[in-house]
C-alpha cells in the first residue's frame, strides 16, 4: 500500500487488499470484542450491538466527526472517498478510529452512479460484498415492507367480500372500512424501475385481490429505513414497525399496521438488521455499514446504532450524511441529532475544484459522459465565481455550533493555484481547511488532512438546534428555507397549507421532526440552478406523514419516490467469471 490508482481499478484494489483483510475474529481480538458480541456471516460479520452497548455503557465516548459534501455535480464529491480517507490518515497516526457508513442500493448500483463503497486507495472492503445486497438487511426491510402491504390489500378484498358477521366468523377480523383513495403506502423493490411508479394491481374477479391504483418505491425510500437508521433497540424498532400509518379509513382516522396486526411480523422479518455489518477500509480500519436511507427522499444518515456503538469502541468515530450539507448535514443536525442525543465534534465539507467550477457556470455535467474541458484545466475565473456555494454551506456548518473543517478532494487535475483560491475562501469564511490525496495514496495522502480534524475535534464547540421542538411546522419550513437553502420565502399549494394547519393544530404531531424532500443538485427546488442563487421562493406541494419513524415530510419541487434507470444502465456490464465465480463489471 498505497496502490497505484491510475493504473488499477476499484475492484483490483479492493481484491488485493482482501487478500490481508482480517477475520472477523481476528477484528473481535483489534476491538476487544467478546466472542458473543462476534456473528459471523460468511468472510464478514455482524456486531451483537445490544450486548456491546450494555457491556461498554459506561465507557466514555469517542470524539464524533460527521461528514458531508457541497452541492454536488451528478458524478458525487466522495464523501464516503473522504470519510475512508479521514479513517486511514487518523489510523496512519495512530489513532483508535472506525466509523459508520450506509449500505447503498441496488438502483444506483446497477444504474449509472455504481457503488458508493469510496474509491481508489480510500474504499471500503470487500467490494462485491458491499455492493450487492451485504449480510441482507435491504432484503429483510423489503419483506418486511410488503408484507404491510399483503397485510392491506388482503384486508380490503376479504372486507369487500364478507359482511360483518362473516368477517368475525371466518377471519376473526373486525373491518377497518379501508379508503381505497387514501393508501399511503406502495410497494418496493431495490432497483430503479420507472415502469412501477404507477400501476394498478387486483385485475381479475373477486378472488384476485382488491383492484385499485397502486405505486412502487425504490427500497431505500421506504419508511421501514428511515426507522431502522434513526432506532435506539430492538424494543423502539418493534414499537415504529406497529405505527406505520398504511391507509387511512373512510373516516378519514389512521389505520396504521398495528391495527392490521403485522407490525410483529414485520419485526421478526427485521430482527437481524438492527446489528451493524463490520467491513473495514483498504487499509484495514474498522467501519460498520448500517441502514441506508437517500437523503434528497429520506433522512440520509447511517444509524444511530452504529454511531453508538462506534463511539464506545472508537476514540474518532467517522460518520457520513448523504448529498450535500443543506440535506444531509441538515437532517443529521435537526433529526438524526435530536434522536440521538449525540453532539458531534466536528463537521467535514468534502470540496472539490471540478464541482466549484460548476457552480461558477462551467459546462453541464452528465454522468456517463466525460467531463469537458474546463474541469480538468485550470480556470480560476470559474472558480472563484463558485466558491460561493462552499462559503454559503461553511455558514450552515457553522450556524450549528460546529467547527468545520473542509477537505478538498484532490484530484491529479487540480493545480496549485486553483488548491490556493479554495483554501484562501474557507479559512476567511471562519473553516479549517486541508488539501488530500487519499483517492491516489490513501492514509498517507490524509495525513494534513487528519491534522486538520484532530486540531478542530480539541476545540471545545457549543452545538444546537435551528429550531426547538415547539415551533410550528410551517415556521420550520420557513427557517429551513431561508437559513440552510438562502430562499426569500416560501409558498404552499392550497392542499399542503390545509394539511399543515391540521398538522399543527394536532398535539401528537408536535413531537415529530421535519423531514425536508428536495433536489440534492441544488441549493433550490430545482435541480438545474447552480451556485447560490438569491431572489427566490421554495414551493411545498405536498406534507407527507411517517408516523412510525415520528417524521414530517414537506415535499418541495418534484421528487420521484422511485428513479429511472438510464439508456446506458452499469448492469450491462455485470458479469461472473464462470471459472472463479468472481463478479465483474460493478466498478
Amino acid at each position: 500500500m498505497p496502490y497505484d490508482a491510475t493504473k488499477m481499478k476499484d475492484w483490483q484494489i479492493s481484491e488485493a487488499a482482501e487478500a490481508n483483510m482480517p477475520t472477523p475474529w481476528e477484528f473481535q481480538e483489534k476491538l476487544g470484542l467478546n466472542k458473543d458480541e462476534i456473528l459471523p456471516m460468511g468472510r464478514l460479520c455482524k456486531l451483537d450491538f445490544m450486548k456491546i452497548i450494555e457491556r461498554l455503557k459506561d465507557r466514555p465516548d469517542g470524539k464524533y466527526i460527521e461528514v458531508t459534501a457541497i452541492t454536488p455535480t451528478p458524478l458525487g464529491e466522495g464523501k464516503s472517498t473522504t470519510a475512508c480517507g479521514l479513517m486511514e490518515g487518523l489510523g496512519k497516526r495512530g489513532k483508535n478510529v472506525g466509523g459508520a457508513l450506509r449500505q447503498p442500493s441496488g438502483g444506483p448500483t446497477m444504474n449509472i452512479k455504481g457503488t458508493a463503497a469510496g474509491g481508489g486507495n480510500s474504499l471500503l472492503i470487500p467490494m462485491t460484498e458491499f455492493s450487492m445486497g451485504l449480510t441482507g438487511d435491504i432484503n429483510d426491510i423489503m419483506n418486511a415492507h410488503n408484507l404491510a402491504m399483503v397485510a392491506l390489500t388482503s384486508r380490503m378484498q376479504h372486507e369487500r367480500n364478507y359482511n360483518d358477521e362473516q368477517l368475525q366468523r371466518l377471519t376473526k377480523m373486525r373491518r377497518l372500512d379501508i379508503d381505497p383513495t387514501r393508501v399511503e403506502m406502495g410497494w418496493i423493490m431495490d432497483f430503479c424501475a420507472q415502469s412501477l411508479r404507477n400501476i394498478i394491481i387486483g385485475m381479475g374477479g373477486r378472488m384476485d385481490g382488491y383492484m385499485m391504483q397502486s405505486k412502487f418505491g425504490i427500497a431505500v425510500s421506504s419508511e421501514l429505513m428511515a426507522i431502522l437508521s434513526m432506532v435506539r433497540d430492538l424494543p423502539d424498532l418493534k414499537t415504529k414497525l406497529n405505527e406505520i400509518t398504511v391507509a387511512f379509513d373512510k373516516r378519514g382516522k389512521a389505520v396504521t399496521t398495528a391495527d392490521l396486526e403485522v407490525g410483529n411480523a414485520m419485526t421478526a422479518f427485521m430482527r437481524n438488521t438492527i446489528n451493524p455489518t463490520l467491513m473495514c477500509t483498504a487499509e484495514y480500519q474498522p467501519c460498520m455499514v448500517h441502514a441506508g436511507p437517500f437523503a434528497n427522499i429520506a433522512v440520509g444518515q447511517s444509524s444511530i446504532i452504529a454511531d453508538r456503538v462506534g463511539l464506545k469502541l472508537f476514540d474518532y468515530h467517522v460518520t457520513e450524511s448523504g448529498f450535500a450539507a443543506d440535506i444531509g448535514f441538515e437532517k443529521f443536525w435537526n433529526v438524526k441529532c435530536r434522536f440521538s442525543g449525540l453532539k458531534p465534534h466536528v463537521s467535514i465539507l468534502t470540496t472539490t475544484i471540478r464541482a466549484l467550477k460548476m457552480h461558477g457556470g462551467g459546462p453541464k455535467v452528465v454522468a456517463g459522459l466525460p467531463l469537458p474541458a474546463d474541469y480538468t484545466k485550470e480556470n480560476l475565473g470559474l472558480l472563484e465565481k463558485g466558491v460561493a456555494n462552499m462559503v454559503h454551506l461553511i455558514g450552515v456548518i457553522r450556524k450549528s455550533g460546529i467547527n468545520p473543517v473542509v477537505c478538498i478532494n484532490s484530484f491529479h487535475t487540480d493545480t496549485k493555484a486553483e488548491i490556493a483560491l479554495v483554501r484562501k475562501h474557507a479559512e476567511a469564511a471562519g473553516a479549517r481547511c486541508a488539501v488530500s490525496t487519499h483517492w491516489a495514496s490513501g492514509g498517507e495522502g490524509a495525513l494534513e488532512f487528519a491534522d486538520a480534524v484532530i486540531e478542530a475535534c480539541e476545540e471545545s464547540s457549543e452545538f444546537k438546534f435551528l429550531y426547538p421542538m415547539e415551533m410550528k411546522l410551517r415556521d420550520r419550513v420557513a427557517l429551513v428555507a431561508k437559513e440552510v437553502y438562502g430562499a426569500d420565502g416560501v409558498s404552499w399549494t392550497a392542499e399542503a397549507e390545509a394539511k399543515a394547519k391540521m398538522l399543527e393544530a394536532d398535539p401528537k404531531f408536535d413531537e415529530y421532526t421535519t423531514m425536508m424532500v428536495k433536489t440534492h443538485l441544488s441549493l433550490t427546488h430545482d435541480p438545474t440552478v447552480k451556485g447560490v442563487p438569491k431572489g427566490w421562493i421554495l414551493p411545498i406541494r405536498d406534507v407527507l406523514i411517517y408516523s412510525g419513524a415520528k417524521f414530517l415530510c414537506p415535499c418541495a419541487g418534484a421528487i420521484s419516490l422511485m428513479p429511472g434507470t438510464s439508456s446506458d444502465p452499469a448492469f450491462r456490464r455485470v458479469d461472473v467469471d464462470v471459472k472463479t465465480g468472481k463478479v465483474m463489471g460493478l466498478f
